[in-house]
């Protein structure tokens, strides 16, 4: 009897202990969901909040995570920080062979799905041909004393004085193609067969001693009806940089000339779309895409996030 009794009574604590240690688990497991639920309806209330702003002032809010707490902030997009730019490319571009890939798909997919076409260019070149006149023969050669000498003819030539001894060289003849947009369009040839030639006259900037004729188009526009270098870009093969500048400051200095930063507008009307679809987006994406909209971050955003897919997010040397 004793020992059916210590029996019983072992059994009895044993469960007593399975169901503490179960009732632990679960009062932990609850624990944890509801702080995680919190945490997501807290992050819902404050972008509620944003939602219910004026289209200007809503497009300078955005929800930013915390890397350190977790907490989801509300923060002013024109007020961003160093620290800040850098947590947002860090949640967005963490492994940059990775990452890149997916981070300009969620930016595509973002546009696309409200309906929004993303404006594209097509580049047609019909029949071009490119000349050019040139010393041949001992003339061509590069010396101080052809120079001079050539500069004095040049002078005799203009007065009518002497002959133009130059001879007519034909770079590109009758060349004709289409450069479809959002596409990778690959230019291959020998060396000296005229490819950068091409290259400069499809960008609009071909030197004006060169004689072109045939047609170059962008979307049917001909290049007089205007201004072909705000459109495309030609990178030469020679880099050209100021020695007193850091690799940050040369590519702030480039994004500011060149005007680095979606439409403001465009991002009105996405924004304008998704409140009326009831469509939220992923604060990070919506924060970097109002980050390079707004006037004033939008270099300083596009040159970290250059230098993060880059890996010179750490270099502050000169080039």
């Amino acid at each position: 009897m004793e020992s059916a009794d210590i029996y019983r009574a072992s059994s009895s604590f044993r469960g007593s202990f399975r169901g503490g240690s179960s009732a632990w688990r679960n009062t932990t497991v609850e624990a944890f969901s509801r702080s995680s639920r919190e945490e997501d309806d807290e992050e819902a209330l404050k972008w509620a909040a944003i939602e219910k702003l004026p289209t200007y002032d809503r497009l300078r809010k955005g929800i930013l995570t915390s890397a350190s707490k977790g907490v989801a902030n509300e923060v002013d997009i024109e007020k961003l920080g160093v620290q800040e730019r850098k947590q947002l490319l860090e949640r967005l571009v963490k492994v940059a062979e990775e990452d890149t890939e997916k981070f300009l798909w969620k930016l595509k997919d973002r546009v696309e799905r409200v309906g929004i076409d993303v404006p594209t260019i097509e580049v047609r070149y019909d029949n071009l041909n490119i000349e050019a006149e040139a010393y041949v023969g001992s003339s061509a050669l590069p010396s101080f004393a052809k120079f001079t000498f050539n500069i004095i003819e040049g002078l005799l030539i203009s007065l009518n004085i002497l002959r133009n001894r130059k001879k007519p060289l034909t770079i590109l003849k009758d060349v004709s193609g289409i450069v479809k947009p959002s596409r990778l369009t690959l230019l291959l040839g020998p060396p000296s067969s005229g490819k950068t030639t091409l290259l400069l006259a499809l960008a609009g900037k071909l030197d004006p001693d060169l004689k072109l004729s045939g047609r170059v188009t962008y979307n049917g526009h001909e290049m007089n009806e205007f201004v072909p270098q705000r459109t495309a870009a030609y990178i030469s093969q020679h880099d050209l940089h100021i020695g007193e500048m850091t690799v940050r400051e040369t590519l702030a200095f480039s994004a500011r000339c060149q005007g680095a930063g979606y439409l403001h507008d465009m991002l009105a009307e996405l924004s304008r779309r998704e409140k009326e679809a009831n469509i939220k987006p992923d604060p990070d994406v919506d924060v970097f895409m109002k980050a390079v909209a707004s006037q004033g971050e939008e270099a300083n955003v596009i040159t970290d996030y250059v230098l993060k897919i880059l890996g010179l997010e750490v270099s502050q040397t000169l080039w």
